[in-house]
């Protein structure tokens, strides 16, 4: 392998999984990886105050693609934020709760979500755990919304005609029955890719991405190599390139070593 590479890494389920578990493997490979000359950064759909866990820090990145492209961080310095206009959440809020969905709102400081709508859920649970004060209510923060990209609990909701709605605004990334990310036009993860490989002055053929969900598929599909793990979704593995073992079984070292990355 000639040249330094650009490797991109999901969290969620990839990283770590849903204890927040990361392998030692893991944190071993993204070290030797960097100490051989090449860039590792975080890529996620979570918005930037989301990722906050030092565990994930202490391994070492390079910088932080956040909200699924809307925020790039290089280093420390934040290059990049795409802030939804006001008007516009006001909008897409009163619009997906009127066809039964629940918004939650994500930014780069607070999410914003209301607890009654999610204080039964087990992810709003979860989310309430561990962000504490960095969850703002949304209706007591009318009008004060500082935001890039939302996410919406879909049970029971008419989706289809919502999405027909508010198409010419977001793309829709249904991970589930109940849940779907809407993402500004034109943002994903494989657009802070490129982003990042402008900045680094680097090949887009001179990248790999790792990933394990719907929100992935562009990112894995734009990559000079896309990689899925084994405990990726079918859609995943069907796209990538190469599926490595699942996150548990040591998925990252071992597609690392197998492509010399470390």
């Amino acid at each position: 392998m000639e040249g330094k590479k650009v490797v991109f890494f999901d969290i969620d389920g990839t990283i770590w999984d849903y204890t927040n578990y990361i392998p030692e493997s893991t944190v071993r490979a993204i070290r030797a990886l960097r100490e051989k000359g090449n860039y590792a950064f975080i890529c996620s759909g979570r918005c930037r105050s989301y990722i906050q866990a030092p565990s994930l820090f202490e391994i070492g990145f390079d910088g932080v693609v956040s909200g699924c492209g809307t925020m790039i961080e290089q280093g420390d310095k934040v290059v990049f934020y795409k802030e939804l206009d006001t008007a516009l959440v006001k909008r897409t809020i009163d619009t997906v709760r009127s066809f039964g969905m629940k918004p939650l709102l994500e930014g780069k400081d607070h999410l914003y979500m209301d607890y009654e709508e999610f204080k039964d859920d087990p992810y709003g649970k979860k989310l309430i755990g561990e962000m504490g004060k960095r969850i703002k209510g949304i209706r007591e923060s009318e009008g004060e919304w500082r935001c890039s990209k939302l996410s919406c609990e879909t049970t029971a909701s008419n989706i289809d005609e919502c999405y027909e709605v508010l198409k010419e605004d977001y793309d829709f990334i249904i991970h589930t029955s109940s849940v779907v990310e809407m993402v500004p036009k034109g943002f994903s993860k494989a657009t802070g890719m490129k982003r990042i490989t402008e900045l680094l002055g680097c090949a887009l053929e001179d990248t790999f991405a790792f990933g394990d969900g719907e929100n992935d598929i562009e990112m894995i599909e734009t990559a000079g190599v896309g990689i899925a793990m084994g405990n990726g979704n079918d859609h995943v593995r069907e796209v990538a390139d190469y599926v490595t073992a699942a996150l548990e079984d040591d998925g990252i070292y071992k597609a690392c070593e197998h492509f010399g990355l470390i």
